[in-house]
C-alpha cells in the first residue's frame, strides 16, 4: 500500500506509480484517439454531414446517457471501497483482539509457566501470518511465519490446508490444556472465549471478501456500457468541435476507465496490488506488541 501525504497536490498531478491508471490506459487512449480523428477527418474531408441536421442531435443521447453512465459507476465505486474498507476493519479488529488476548493471558499466567507463555507468544501473532498467506494463496511463501513458531510445531502444521484453523485449533487445545490444570480458572476462560472465537469469525469475513467477487454480469455490462458511450463520442463531436474532439474524446475515456479499474483494484484488498491492504506490514505489527506485552 502506498503511503503519502493527501494535502501535496502538486507531486500527485506529475507523480506517476505502478497501479497509475494512465500507464494502464495508455494504449487503449492511443487506439481511441486514432479511431476519433479518423472519423473526424471524413466527416471533414470526404462525407460533409455537417449540414444533417438529425446527427447533430446525437450529444443529446449522450447527456442522456451520461447521467446514467455516472450512476452505474458511483454504485460500482462504493461497493469497491465497501468491500476495501470491510477488509480494513476485519484486520484492525484482528490486531485489537490479539493485543487483547495477550494482555489477558499475560495478565493470567503466572511467570512461572515459562514455556506456555512463550509458546503463545509466538502462536498468537502467527495467526495472522498464516490469514495473510491464506488469503494471498502463497503455499510457498512461509518466511515470516516459520520464524514464529519453533521447529516442532511448524512440522505439526499441514501447509496444504487450512493453515489459520490450525493455528486457531493449537490456540484453543494449549488454553484448554491450562484451563484443565487449573491455571486458568472457569470465569477466565470465559473471560478471554471472545478473543479466542474471533479468530476463525475474521478469517471467514476475509474469506467471504475475498471469494465472492463483483457479479460477473454487472462487470462486463459496465464495460460494454462505457465502451460504447466512447466509441460514439465522436459523431456527436466532430460537427463542432472538429479535431479537437480528439483530445476531449481520449480524456473522458479516461476518466470513466479509469474510475472503472480503480474499482477493480481496490474490490480485492488482499492482493498484491498498490492499494491492497498492507497485511505484512499489520502482521509484523501484531508480531511486536504481542512480544511487548508478553515481555
Amino acid at each position: 500500500m502506498i503511503q503519502y501525504n493527501p494535502k501535496d497536490w502538486f507531486t500527485f498531478i506529475f507523480r506517476a506509480h505502478r497501479g497509475d491508471t494512465l500507464r494502464l490506459l495508455f494504449p487503449l487512449m492511443v487506439g481511441i484517439a486514432i479511431y476519433t480523428g479518423l472519423i473526424v477527418y471524413l466527416e471533414k474531408e470526404v462525407f460533409h454531414l455537417a449540414e444533417n441536421s438529425h446527427l447533430k442531435n446525437i450529444p443529446i443521447m449522450h447527456t442522456l446517457l451520461g447521467g446514467v453512465i455516472s450512476l452505474l459507476l458511483v454504485f460500482r465505486t462504493n461497493s469497491a471501497y465497501d468491500r476495501w474498507w470491510e477488509g480494513r476493519k476485519q484486520w484492525g479488529e484482528l490486531t485489537n483482539n490479539s493485543r487483547n488476548l495477550a494482555l489477558k493471558l499475560n495478565a493470567i499466567l503466572p511467570h512461572t509457566l515459562k514455556e506456555d507463555r512463550d509458546f503463545l507468544k509466538k502462536l498468537i501473532p502467527s495467526y495472522a501470518f498464516a490469514l495473510r498467506n491464506h488469503l494471498l494463496s502463497k503455499k510457498a511463501d512461509w518466511e515470516l511465519f516459520d520464524k514464529q513458531l519453533d521447529g516442532p510445531i511448524v512440522a505439526a502444521i499441514d501447509k496444504q490446508k487450512h493453515v489459520p484453523n490450525q493455528i486457531a485449533r493449537m490456540l484453543m487445545n494449549r488454553i484448554q490444556q491450562l484451563y484443565a490444570e487449573g491455571h486458568i480458572t472457569h470465569a477466565q476462560l470465559v473471560y478471554i472465549n471472545d478473543e479466542v472465537r474471533s479468530y476463525t469469525n475474521i478469517c471467514g469475513a476475509c474469506e467471504r471478501i475475498k471469494n465472492t467477487p463483483i457479479p460477473f454480469s454487472y462487470s462486463v455490462f459496465l464495460k460494454k456500457f462505457i465502451f460504447g458511450y466512447v466509441m460514439t463520442l465522436p459523431f456527436g463531436f466532430m460537427f463542432n468541435l472538429g479535431y479537437i474532439a480528439v483530445f476531449i474524446v481520449v480524456f473522458i475515456f479516461y476518466v470513466l476507465a479509469s474510475l472503472e479499474i480503480i474499482a477493480e483494484e481496490i474490490e480485492d484488498p488482499f492482493g498484491g496490488d498498490t492499494n491492497d491492504l498492507p497485511m505484512d506490514k499489520m502482521s509484523m505489527n501484531i508480531h511486536h506488541n504481542v512480544g511487548e506485552i508478553f515481555q
